[in-house]
């Protein structure tokens, strides 16, 4: 593609002639190859302007950078520079353009929030699959078109690779496509370029501190989202949280809201709420479905009014949406011989955990909660402290060990937690760093109608400890002691 093509939409500043072909756009230099484009993107521990002379060494042929070009390299006779104000949002435009510019092709819903995302936008992809539609999904747990699965490795992939994402779906026919948006990939302008058919905020609590700061921060995160749509777009919020209605501040898209409590346009009432399913009524109609929890009540709102906005017939939506399963390790409940209630949860947030724990306690049998749980390392502090303190107060027992402690001491993990515990809970804890062996220590605890959850996981597959992951599995450890 001519590079001028690609920069359509960005502005910039260059001297030189923009008319040579481009081979591809890579912003990382280990990946540049001969008749490249290389972005120089200021990341957040590396940045990409350190490594232009690389670029250029392994035979790219435009520079597009922030700085200027006395100031970065020393080979500019052999390459064209383009100077831009944000290299991050020039590469989201440029993917886009690059790839064809797929988003203007498809119905894409993005949703974020702090917990609910993946739920939501995996229940979405289930119910516009079975609607009849070509369906993508990107998420958390997985992407997908159609039936085929394509590993995930973050919330919200860069944007080369989310639109290369796309592209794939445009050419295989896709008509809608549903993804999760992380307020890292809000901020880091991996979705900036992207043409939005409308974005859900789901609700919003403490988390990620370690990487915005303040909550405020965290909160303007999210907002971004929604200020960047345009008026073409619909903008569906959960007015039952706080901050819903600041989401629709500054939006130029069409607002729409939901609740279970509050005043709205799409609004659901609880009828009952067990371990078999939630009955809801939506639209003067009651619907039963396979989930529980009051979170779930309103994922499936959330999603029912997506369907809506949309144009997809009501009555068939609900028809569906009473046959669908909750997201991978979300409340998913392990099978056992043991008489025992078995939960395996995501729950990585003080609100979610406490949701899981509440519903836990309303609809669960009348035995004790036996509750597993960690907090990552190098990733946020100000919550474990809460963390342990929700667990301790909602369960019976808990024991506190690790999850993905990454590069820190789990022991050490653990001592913040603890920090949180109540006076009257201290004989609520223990802590054990092995999770294998806290998992284990649950099951033996447990007897006849107790439940155990272990949380903080769910789907995923791995225990990261020291730059290393290694695979590790709460359902299948949970299996193999609960079936010894």
């Amino acid at each position: 593609m001519i590079l001028n093509n690609l920069l359509k939409g960005v502005e910039f500043r260059s001297e030189d002639d923009l008319g040579l072909e481009i081979a591809k756009v890579q912003f990382d230099s280990r990946k540049v190859a001969e008749g490249d484009v290389f972005v120089a993107v200021n990341g957040l521990h590396v940045d990409g302007h350190d490594y232009i002379n690389k670029a250029i060494a392994a035979g790219c042929v435009a520079i597009v950078g922030e700085k200027e070009k006395g100031d970065i390299a020393e080979n500019f006779d052999k390459v064209i520079y383009v100077q831009v104000n944000d290299s991050s949002k020039a590469l989201g435009v440029m993917a886009s353009n690059y790839y064809g510019n797929p988003s203007s092709k498809l119905d894409i819903v993005a949703v974020t929030g702090t917990n609910g995302k993946t739920s939501t936008v995996t229940l979405l992809f289930q119910l516009f699959e079975k609607l009849g539609h070509s369906v993508g999904l990107l998420s958390t747990v997985e992407n997908r078109i159609n039936d085929e699965i394509i590993p995930s490795t973050h919330t919200t992939a860069d944007a080369l690779a989310i639109n290369e994402m796309l592209a794939k779906m445009v050419s295989e026919g896709v008509s809608h496509c549903f993804m999760e948006a992380s307020s890292h990939a809000i901020v880091q302008n991996r979705m900036f370029g992207l043409r939005l058919k409308g974005a859900v905020f789901t609700n919003i609590s403490h988390d990620h501190l370690d990487y915005h700061g303040t909550f405020k921060e965290y909160i303007s995160a999210k907002k971004l989202l929604f200020d960047r749509l345009g008026k073409e777009s619909f903008a569906l919020v959960n007015v039952d949280d706080k901050r819903g209605l600041v989401m629709l501040q500054n939006s130029k898209a069409k607002a729409y809201t939901y609740s279970l409590k509050n005043p709205s346009d799409f609004k659901a009432r609880l009828i009952a709420d067990t371990f078999e399913g939630l009955q809801l009524e939506l639209d003067r109609k009651e619907v039963w479905l396979r989930m529980t929890g009051l979170f779930n009540a309103y994922n499936i709102l959330a999603v029912y009014a997506v369907a809506s906005l949309l144009d997809e017939d009501s009555d068939e939506a609900l028809m569906i949406l009473s046959q669908l399963k909750g997201a991978e390790g979300r409340f998913e409940r392990i099978e056992n011989q043991k008489s025992l209630t078995a939960i395996v949860d995501y729950a990585h947030t003080p609100d979610a955990l406490g949701n899981v724990l509440d519903t836990i306690k309303k609809v669960g049998p009348e035995g004790k909660i036996i509750t597993v749980v960690g907090c990552g390392g190098d990733r946020d502090r100000t919550k474990r402290p809460e963390m342990a303190k929700i667990a301790c107060s909602l369960s019976d027992k808990v024991i506190l060990t690790s999850d993905n402690p990454r590069s820190e001491d789990p022991e050490l993990i653990l001592n913040e937690m603890v920090k949180g515990v109540r006076d009257e809970d201290l004989h609520k804890y223990i802590k054990l760093t092995d999770r294998r062996e806290a998992i284990k220590l649950s099951v033996m605890l447990a007897e006849k109608g107790d439940v155990i959850l272990i949380a903080g996981k769910g789907h995923e597959t791995y225990q990261e400890i020291n730059g290393i992951k290694s695979h590790f599995d709460d359902r299948e450890e949970l299996r193999s002691f609960l079936d010894a």
